[in-house]
């Protein structure tokens, strides 16, 4: 390292479980960060600061209004424009960190792509909302052997677990299926900035003892309660005999065997994957302004009719916001697009 990184690092580097050679692996290290909201935003920021060498951000999603409680990188400024998360967390982290190699990907996490999105990085940091995506991250992380550390909030409750293929469970060791009933959702329940940062930086804390190398790994289940105090720590087991990914490596998730919903659960909102070719979204703009309110840039295309609102993306995908009957959503997209 040069003096200079030297300096700016330092009081990592005197970390003893760090040290210099530690800052030097975090420093050629690539780490994915699937989701950029309240985890994936604090674990971006928190990384850089920190000197990772690169950075791969991946979100499908804008920035609004009600994310700035608790979505540590994004302005008022950034909900305005209704930037893409992943563009406007690429923005900022780089005036916070220049050095660090920052990879935007403004596109949705999916069997489709997953592997490619992963491809190529040390470690994945979940910044999900849903188990169903997490499933996927699982998938992905155990066929390619790259550890991934799941992270969940909700109210003022977090849990943080992490996954290290072949050292431990992995994550449908523990929870072998998804829950069969409605969970808690953000938009209904509620959720402190203190929670999604604290599990954000147990999540972080975690990345970083893996990348400088963790001899003495044991799975551990971590939950905490930011509101009462409460912090529990409890051995995830070892793996499942049985377990069909880890063991049998029977990746339904990630052969798209089972599908992510595209109902978003608690946002009155669909996302669909209904075009198989790339949109021109100007074209678009200029046949669908007769229509309604459109608003139109080079990753997003916005419109409002009445009862809904669209927003298009150049791959095709399209969210659509005023209902949670796939079959509405996908009715008001074939009237936008066609059939």
């Amino acid at each position: 390292m040069e003096p200079a990184e030297k300096e700016r690092y330092s009081r990592q580097i005197r970390f003893a479980p760090i040290g210099e050679a530690g800052q030097e692996r975090i420093r050629r290290a690539s780490v994915c960060v699937v989701g950029c909201g309240a985890l994936g935003s604090f674990q971006a920021e928190a990384l850089a600061r920190g000197g990772i060498g690169r950075l791969r951000l991946i979100d499908r999603d804008t920035v609004e209004t009600s994310n700035l409680q608790r979505q540590w990188l994004y302005s008022e400024s950034d909900a305005a424009e209704e930037a893409p998360k992943a563009v406007a967390a690429a923005r900022r982290l780089r005036h916070v960190n220049r050095g660090v190699e920052i990879e935007p990907v403004v596109a949705d996490f999916t069997p489709s792509n997953a592997e490619e999105l992963v491809g190529g990085c040390d470690l994945i940091l979940d910044g999900t909302d849903n188990f169903e995506t997490r499933y996927l991250i699982n998938d992905v992380s155990v066929k390619l052997g790259a550890p991934w550390i799941y992270g969940a909030a909700i109210r003022s409750y977090g849990i943080v677990m992490p996954v290290i293929p072949g050292r431990g469970p992995c994550f449908a060791c523990v929870y072998p299926e998804p829950a069969k009933t409605a969970q808690p959702t953000c938009d209904v329940d509620g959720v402190l900035a203190s929670a999604t940062a604290s599990v954000a930086a147990s999540q972080v804390a975690m990345a970083l003892r893996i990348l400088v190398g963790w001899e003495d790994f044991e799975c551990r289940v971590h939950t905490l309660d930011v509101w009462t105090g409460d912090a529990k720590q409890m051995g995830a087991g070892e793996r499942d005999p049985e377990c069909t990914v880890c063991v049998q490596r029977q990746f339904r998730y990630l052969e798209g065997q089972r599908q992510v919903p595209v109902s978003l659960c608690g946002r009155n909102a669909v996302q669909l994957h209904e075009s198989a070719r790339p949109l021109d979204l100007r074209d678009l703009a200029s046949r669908l302004r007769p229509l309604g309110d459109v608003r139109v840039n080079e990753f997003a295309l916005r419109i409002a009719i009445p009862k809904y609102h669209v927003t298009m993306f150049p791959d095709g995908r399209a969210i659509v916001k005023g209902t949670t009957d796939i079959g509405v959503a996908k009715s008001v997209y074939a009237r936008l697009i066609g059939a």
